[in-house]
């Protein structure tokens, strides 16, 4: 890369003047794109509106970000890339960074962080240098470079150290959205970042081992080493709630990348068009039935029901000539279709055809010649019509549902021999009139419209699909998801500890077959990044009682973190919480005062007593305003510079069993990047006394 800073005896400085002229050079791709004349470009206004919208983001991606580094770090290469590295040849220089940065010549100022050449800035080591010299990293300050460190990774004498600006990273305090990783990524995340599109990836990561940042990074690298392909073909990022989401919304922007759709589960399965809506809840038993994998044979055997053995001919009049296709030939037709167990709408589109051939099979006997214009006329016939309505009839999915929840016998048809008599009767809604579109659908009941629907006709797949905190998917929900990627891959993040649903996955093989994704590759990262040494000691206290077969996760953080547990009389409690709070705001970054759900309520009332404006959790930080009040249920994927846990005993007896309990105080315990603070006025649970 040829240098563009000019000469200087201060490292800095002339690392500075590069960063100046990167900048400059990102403002004149920028000026270079918004002074395209597009009017005689395209052929029509369709061509015309997609290169207007190519060109829109494309200006959108080349955003300079003033408080976001345009590159962190530099690689020296004893010799050039690619070439032999014979004695003498002459080596390179990148500058690694978010995006591709050029000057007006096409020669490269900043690489991408991943591109090929720019991977040995994280994998490089002293044992394995991958051809590099010195590998640079820089620290930043409100956006202006004022400190860089060096590895010198071909010299043998210099020893390996931890790096202190890596260190500062990682420990740099919270404030709003979930931040990239791009300048800290470690080597056996990089690993994972780095895997082909071919195959299916499942990572387990205990608290702050940075699963999620790993999977969104994850779709920015094959973004750009697949762009065309998932360019036709979609990528999507399925988070466990709205909050979540919008935590992480501004991850994948920040590293240039702006098409890629975000969405619940829920989201997913619900169709306003059909009247799927979720208005209701299910008791703990009631979904955890319906979200087992037993309903999608209910539903198909319910679904099959619907095909009626003909008894009566088909008559076909064209001209003066009668074509009958008795009923045993009809009935031949439907088992053939029936045996091989293709959807049900493409049947129902196969079926006129097939007859249709009957009756051009009884033509051609007759001495006739026709034609594939003669077949589809058959096919359209009023009779053929008329016979396909009755023996195959449409089906819509909700209804199809509703007559299953509401419909005791219809139920007990078809789930016989797959749920006895006791969930049969927990699944089912009291009698009632209601109909498709004023009935209160539960998230459950959505997805068993969704498998309906799949049944019905194939749900289109998407190219790569990221399903974060999927420990707490279903079976169904599973099947769900799998079928928005049946033809691509998935990168799949969650921790078996943090299943905090009376349904969470048992194992990760158990669930990648749910997926569809059998035999897909299972990692493991139990380096944490996040939470502090002595928080993640205390919270591992409930890993033998909430996930036995589970590695124990280690914190590479040097500072050890604020942490303590303090008891007080019940009647204290509040006031006791108000304090913490108080204190923890003296500290820089975001704070959380995690609660259980039915504590929240006390816990505004007390917080606006005391004059302390606080945040739910997806609201925008505010100035003054970085105190956030999180019920206990949405604190999953959060994370927070200090954390006020409000009495572990009543998350605990929040949920409908103990092991689903201590695993929600388990997440509650490992939001805290920097502090813990736990106050109890109840008995702390058995585990964390012990």
């Amino acid at each position: 890369m040829p240098s563009h800073a000019p000469d200087h005896p201060d490292p800095l400085a002339r690392e500075r003047a590069h960063l100046t002229a990167s900048r400059a050079a990102l403002r004149a791709m920028r000026a270079d794109v918004e002074a395209l004349d597009l009017r005689d470009v395209a052929a029509n206004w369709v061509n015309a509106e997609a290169l207007h919208h190519q060109v829109s983001e494309r200006i959108k991606a080349l955003a300079d970000l003033a408080d976001t580094p345009l590159f962190f770090g530099r690689l020296d290469y004893l010799h050039a890339p690619g070439a032999e590295t014979a004695e003498g040849a002459e080596g390179e220089r990148f500058y690694i960074g978010r995006r591709h940065v050029h000057d007006a010549d096409g020669d490269p100022m900043v690489i991408d962080w991943r591109a090929p050449v720019s991977q040995p800035f994280y994998q490089a080591s002293k044992k394995a240098p991958m051809d590099i010299e010195l590998r640079r990293r820089f620290g930043y300050t409100g956006g202006e470079l004022t400190a860089y460190e060096d590895e010198r990774l071909s010299d043998p004498d210099e020893a390996e150290q931890t790096s202190k600006l890596l260190q500062s990273e990682i420990e740099r305090p919270r404030v709003g959205p979930m931040r990239d990783i791009v300048a800290t990524i470690q080597p056996e995340q990089d690993e994972i970042v780095r895997q082909g599109i071919g195959g299916t990836i499942c990572v387990q990561g205990a608290p702050g081992t940075g699963k999620t940042a790993v999977g969104l990074h994850r779709v920015a690298y094959l973004l750009y080493a697949h762009r065309e392909r998932l360019a036709r073909s979609g990528t999507l990022v399925i988070g466990p709630n709205r909050s979540f989401l919008h935590y992480i919304e501004q991850v994948l922007p920040a590293l240039g990348e702006l098409q890629v759709a975000q969405a619940t589960v829920e989201d997913l399965v619900t169709r306003p068009s059909l009247g799927a809506v979720a208005r209701g809840a299910d008791s703990a038993d009631a979904a955890r039935i319906k979200g087992d994998a037993r309903l999608a044979e209910v539903l198909r055997r319910a679904l099959r029901s619907y095909v009626t053995r003909p008894t009566e001919p088909c008559v076909v009049v064209r001209g003066s000539r009668r074509w009958r296709v008795p009923a045993y030939e009809l009935e031949e037709i439907v088992e053939e279709l029936l045996t091989r167990d293709i959807r049900y709408g493409a049947a129902r589109e196969a079926l006129p055809r097939r007859i249709a051939h009957t009756v051009l099979v009884r033509m051609e006997q007759a001495g006739e010649a026709p034609d594939d214009r003669v077949q589809d006329a058959v096919a359209r016939n009023a009779a053929v019509k008329a016979a396909v309505k009755a023996i195959w009839p449409p089906v819509d999915p909700a209804k199809l549902v509703l007559r299953l929840l509401s419909d005791a016998d219809f139920l007990a048809e078809h789930a016989e021999g797959v749920l006895d008599a006791d969930e049969q009767k927990t699944v089912l809604w009291a009698k009632s009139a209601r109909g498709v579109k004023s009935a209160k659908w539960s998230p459950a009941d959505l997805v068993l419209i969704d498998e309906a629907a799949d049944l019905i006709e194939r749900t289109p797949s998407l190219g790569h699909v990221v399903l974060d905190e999927a420990q707490d998917l279903s079976p169904m929900q599973y099947r769900a998801v799998g079928r928005r990627c049946s033809t691509g891959s998935a990168t799949v993040l969650g921790d078996i500890a943090q299943g905090t649903t009376p349904w969470a996955t048992a194992s990760w093989e158990e669930a990648l077959i749910h997926l569809g994704k059998e035999g897909a590759r299972i990692e493991e990262l139990t380096q944490g990044f996040r939470v502090p040494r002595e928080v993640i000691a205390y919270a591992s206290r409930l890993l033998p009682a909430i996930a036995p077969g589970l590695s124990e996760a280690t914190s590479i953080r040097e500072a050890a973190g604020d942490f303590s547990v303090r008891a007080v009389s019940p009647a204290e409690l509040d006031t006791a919480v108000i304090a913490a709070c108080h204190e923890v705001l003296r500290h820089e970054g975001s704070i959380g005062l995690i609660a259980a759900d039915a504590r929240v309520p006390a816990l505004a009332q007390a917080l606006d007593t005391a004059g302390l404006t606080h945040l739910t959790p997806g609201e925008e930080t505010s100035a003054g305003s970085r105190l956030t009040l999180v019920p206990a249920t949405l604190a999953k994927g959060l994370e927070y510079d200090y954390v006020v846990l409000d009495e572990p005993a009543a998350v605990v007896d929040g949920e409908p069993d103990e092991r689903t309990g201590l695993r929600r105080l388990y997440v509650a315990l490992t939001r805290a990047v920097s502090g813990l603070t736990v106050v109890h006025g109840a008995p702390l649970p058995e585990r964390l006394t012990a």
